[in-house]
């Protein structure tokens, strides 16, 4: 029979890695929670591999109980691809930044979903590089400021921002699945991650969710403002389904 400690814990859960190591009041514990409740849900912990990136993703590796493999910075897509090729029937998962997807894993993110691989792509976006200390990402909002641009964002100095999901579903083939979420409703993110991982399964195509993300640490504000911050970036990134 079950203690009450391990009916806290899916099964897909580390129970040995939690606390987390996450900084208080990150959203990448909430993206993780409706990931493991998904897994759980679908029954497919035993056959799924996660992949992180290096960045803040990193700290993932070992918050499940699943096979898991860090990749070098960037470079998550293509492993998770080999890992694809390799084992066609195991659920692949690539769990990545707005650094290691929109900048040095921008091309990877590309041509996975030009390819049409059948692997499941979770993107956080936190709109800065968390955990360098908060530099200017290709998510940065117009105006925002971080720790290498003081006076904001400037539209002829740093370029717009990069809109993640709108680029990739103008290349991605018909099948694939795309959508933005927040951790602001994680339960509609949760059912965007039971989706993308569902069009895997049914190997329809690659499937791509973003998830917008607090970080108070790097923005330096308390609750009330990070959740202020966070619907100011809904506002810029359309939360649905592509």
């Amino acid at each position: 029979m079950k203690t009450s400690v391990e009916h806290q814990f899916p099964f897909s859960w580390k129970e040995s890695s939690k606390p987390h190591k996450f900084c208080p009041g990150c959203g990448h514990p909430i993206t993780l929670k409706m990931l493991g409740e998904v897994i759980d849900e679908l029954g497919i912990a035993e056959n799924t591999v996660f992949l992180v990136d290096i960045g803040c993703s990193l700290l993932a590796w070992d918050f499940f109980n699943i096979d898991t493999t860090q990749t070098h910075h960037g470079r998550t897509l293509p492993v998770a691809t080999g890992f694809k090729m390799m084992q066609p029937n195991a659920i692949v998962i690539a769990y990545v930044g707005d650094g290691g997807g929109y900048a040095i894993g921008l091309q990877h993110l590309i041509h996975t979903a030009l390819r049409n691989i059948p692997i499941t792509t979770i993107l956080i976006n936190n709109a800065n590089y968390g955990m360098t200390g908060g530099q200017l990402a290709p998510t940065t909002l117009l105006h925002e400021k971080t720790v290498t641009t003081p006076d904001g964002r400037n539209l002829l100095q740093h370029g717009e921002t990069l809109h993640g999901p709108e680029l990739i579903k103008n290349i991605a083939a018909k099948d694939s699945y795309i959508a933005r979420g927040t951790v602001n409703q994680p339960l509609i993110l949760k059912s965007y991650i039971k989706n993308a991982l569902l069009n895997q399964i049914e190997n329809k195509g690659f499937s791509f969710v973003e998830s917008l993300s607090f970080c108070p640490t790097n923005w330096r504000t308390d609750a009330s403002e990070s959740i202020a911050f966070l619907n100011q970036m809904e506002k810029e990134f359309v939360c649905k389904e592509f």
